[in-house]
């Protein structure tokens, strides 16, 4: 579920973007009234005041939030109001250029969208740099790991809730064959992992655990320091509990040594509309503390009440 939370009352397009360059004009930036505009809108809500912006004002609403704002704040407002399709094409194309074997966003957006959102976003990568978001994949992240992305990247699962029970059999054995072989990279194991529909493939890995005593991704740790083994057992969670993948995201963003601000400003833009209260649950659930508490103990000012209001925790304060 959603922690998004629109008025019931909701502003024309035009009325928000009067507010919103209200917000900018004058002796400083009116933070709080971007926030309560921005931070309470849908998708398609922000995609009309951003049209409605450029159409009146001849900029675009994100140069001026940019000249505007700064630092972790600016990151998530401009993340946050990009169209869903766009804001996956960034954040691929940023992982592209960066990437390590921790940096899993590439896994997420292949993994976490609908294949419709998937097709969209690859559109988007297109449309926005001018070639393939599997071409960049393969030109810049080579060997097992390039594979894997290029399969993920190019997938459109189907989504429907039939299962091929016999299928299901045959590929959790295929899979148990080449885990126990150490042959995780083999064609047959990253087809049957990026390419079947997310229900077939719950029916497979189900089947895998009853019939070999072992959820798939402890076999996938017999290595540890296995970046690839590392990388599927991500992929796997990605499609069976994205809940609990984020959870993990957010705890390893949200801890003494110092905040990752990139990872919880991505989990936060991307799934706010979708699933943040499942996963705001399991993180409580694993951490003993909500949070917006946690948020608001490693976070402060106008980036700490705009992570509050996506998560659909106001900060009163």
């Amino acid at each position: 579920m959603a922690t998004l939370t629109v008025p019931a009352h909701v502003p024309t397009p035009y009325e928000d973007a009067e507010q919103l360059k209200k917000a900018f004009d004058g002796w400083g930036t009116n933070e709080k009234l971007i926030i309560s505009i921005l931070a309470h809108r849908n998708a398609a809500q922000r995609k009309a005041i951003r049209e409605v912006y450029t159409e009146t004002y001849g900029e675009d609403l994100l140069k001026s939030l940019d000249k505007e704002l700064t630092s972790d704040f600016e990151s998530l407002l401009v993340l946050w109001t990009l169209d869903p399709a766009q804001r996956d094409a960034t954040l691929a194309n940023r992982a592209t250029k960066k990437w390590t074997a921790s940096n899993q966003v590439l896994l997420e957006i292949a993994c976490t969208r609908s294949s419709h959102d998937l097709f969209l976003a690859r559109q988007a990568y297109h449309c926005l740099y001018k070639k393939s978001i599997e071409e960049d994949v393969a030109h810049h992240i080579t060997g097992d790991f390039g594979k894997l992305l290029v399969f993920l990247v190019a997938s459109f699962r189907y989504e429907g809730p039939e299962v091929n029970t016999t299928l299901a059999k045959q590929e959790a054995k295929i899979l148990r064959k080449h885990i126990t072989d150490n042959a995780c990279n083999h064609d047959e194991v990253l087809r049957i992992i990026a390419t079947r529909s997310k229900t077939q493939l719950n029916a497979t890995l189900n089947i895998y655990n009853n019939e070999f005593g072992n959820a798939i991704n402890k076999d996938l740790k017999s290595d540890p320091k296995d970046e690839f083994l590392r990388a599927l057992r991500s992929t796997i969670k990605c499609l069976t509990t994205p809940e609990k993948y984020f959870e993990k995201v957010l705890r390893l963003a949200i801890n003494k040594t110092g905040t990752d601000e990139g990872a919880l400003t991505r989990v936060v833009a991307t799934r706010a509309e979708v699933d943040m209260k499942h996963i705001a649950g399991e993180y409580q659930r694993r951490s003993s503390i909500p949070l917006e508490k946690a948020i608001v103990n490693d976070t402060h000012g106008d980036y700490e009440d705009l992570l509050l209001a996506l998560i659909g925790c106001e900060n009163d304060a």
